[in-house]
């Protein structure tokens, strides 16, 4: 595939250096030049300096017969305008804009051919908002994710001594739960993965990716470790972007405080939040941690535009007596090194967030994607199509499928029959009727299905789109 990446920010490089790994044939615009210098030099691809709405630089990056657009640059304008021109003057199939503005967001109408023809808008700050309000909602948990609309959910946790699960074989599951179909995707022990079988057992520090319909999840979690107490006190060091999401979102459950360094922006904060606690200073303060108290918060978060002070601010929360803390890490190489330690969660922004573009890019047709364990492994929501003469899956057991090592199909989402077709929407499965089936070896896939992949590896996810896709046969 032939990909255009505007902006070379942290989203941009983020999203060339997963997709450049793929085959794909990759130029990336930006207006600085040293920034892309460095780019080209560790990765295999093209750069364009320029603004990345011109139609001379388009051109140059080759707009002309390239398959995807993805501006993501710091600007919505921009952005808004490059999906625009690529349409008008290239006929882009595919154009993909960063808008961070809920200006634009709380008004769809402006993304049609019409106006900025934009295919698909994505919003990262947004995204990574919804993922730490997920971890709040699951305080054990280092990932909650979601597929089929919110019916069967994603968790990875780390299995801690006195979980009734660890120590014994994983076939033993469904004796402590008899009524829960629960599936364990994968299980990496330092650092290196582990396909599971009924007679695997857990290990005390095992990080366990469990598969379940969503109103089981909780249940399979205590199965791998004690629960932790429910969080009531949060305390957020930042209030930018994703700080200001985070509060507003969670403010009205919980008792929130909110630290900013900047005194304006922390009067601007407290006119824009209901019942958060908003403070000025330094979240590395020792001293203004202790006088608020950072040892009776449940939770702290670090989500300043720094690396470094949110590392140092979480550290000193965690020593101080908080009781888990999370901080948001640009660098992967810090992720990596802190993920598991005195932090307890390292949130990587970029690989968050870039699922909801890499579902825009999977051959086949797939619903969702989301970016495991920083970048290393991947969850792919598939949708099955065809019959059983064009389809490699269809009308076939699970256990008769071709073995790609290191690939796991986790579950399966089937509507039920009914008289009109449903659709996702917003209500649970009562409405939709769709029912979560966990896989095992003698379920047999069926066409429309939606099918729930673990890769441990990212190499592997060609081969699993190879084995999806529908043959030629089938129209």
């Amino acid at each position: 595939m032939k990909i255009i990446i505007l902006g070379a920010g942290q989203v941009g490089t983020s999203v060339a250096e997963s997709l450049v790994s793929e085959a794909n044939d990759i130029t990336v615009v930006d207006t600085d030049g040293a920034r892309l210098a460095l780019l080209q030099g560790r990765l295999d691809l093209r750069t364009v300096v320029g603004n990345a709405s011109s139609p001379s630089v388009l051109r140059q990056a080759g707009a002309d017969d390239a398959d995807l657009l993805i501006a993501v640059t710091q600007s919505d304008q921009t952005n808004l305008c490059a999906c625009k021109t690529a349409h008008a003057l290239f006929n882009l199939p595919t154009r993909i804009a960063r808008v961070r503005s809920t200006d634009y967001a709380d008004s769809p109408e402006l993304f049609d051919e019409k106006n900025f023809a934009v295919d698909f808008s994505i919003c990262p700050e947004q995204i990574i908002t919804d993922y730490i309000v997920k971890l709040v909602e699951f305080p054990e948990a280092l990932q909650v994710l979601e597929f089929a609309g919110g019916l069967v959910s994603l968790v990875a946790v780390r299995a801690f001594e006195g979980g009734p699960l660890v120590g014994h074989p994983l076939k033993d599951m469904r004796k402590h739960l008899p009524q829960v179909d629960a599936r364990i995707a994968a299980i990496f022990r330092r650092d290196s993965p582990i396909i599971p079988e009924g007679d695997t057992a857990i290990e005390v520090g095992d990080e366990v990716f469990c598969l379940a319909a969503t109103r089981d999840i909780r249940k399979v979690m205590r199965e791998l470790r004690r629960m932790d107490k429910t969080v009531k006190r949060i305390m957020v060091a930042g209030g930018g972007n994703i700080g200001h999401r985070v509060v507003r979102a969670v403010e009205g459950g919980y008792q929130v405080k909110v630290i900013d360094r900047n005194r304006r922006h922390a009067e601007w904060l407290a006119e824009n939040v209901k019942s958060a606690l908003v403070l000025q200073g330094d979240a590395t303060d020792e001293r203004l941690l202790d006088e608020e108290n950072v040892d009776q918060m449940d939770l702290f978060l670090a989500l300043t535009n720094d690396d470094e002070n949110n590392i140092m601010a979480a550290l000193l929360a965690k020593r101080m007596g908080a009781r888990r803390v999370a901080a948001l890490i640009n660098r992967r190489s810090y992720a990596d090194l802190l993920q598991g330690s005195q932090i307890d969660i390292a949130i990587s922004p970029a690989q968050t967030s870039i699922g909801t573009l890499l579902a825009h890019v999977r051959r086949g047709d797939v619903a969702a994607v989301h970016s495991l364990r920083r970048g290393a492994a991947e969850a792919l929501e598939l949708v099955v199509h065809g019959d059983a003469q064009s389809s490699q899956v269809v009308g076939r057991r699970i256990g008769e499928l071709p073995v790609i090592k290191g690939a796991t199909i986790g579950a399966i989402v089937r509507a039920l029959p009914l008289r009109e077709k449903p659709v996702f929407t917003d209500d649970l499965a009562e409405e939709r009727q769709f029912k979560v089936i966990m896989a095992h070896h003698d379920t047999v896939i069926q066409a429309e299905d939606h099918v729930i992949v673990f890769v441990v590896s990212k190499k592997l996810v060609p081969k699993v789109e190879k084995l999806f896709q529908v043959g030629v046969g089938f129209l």
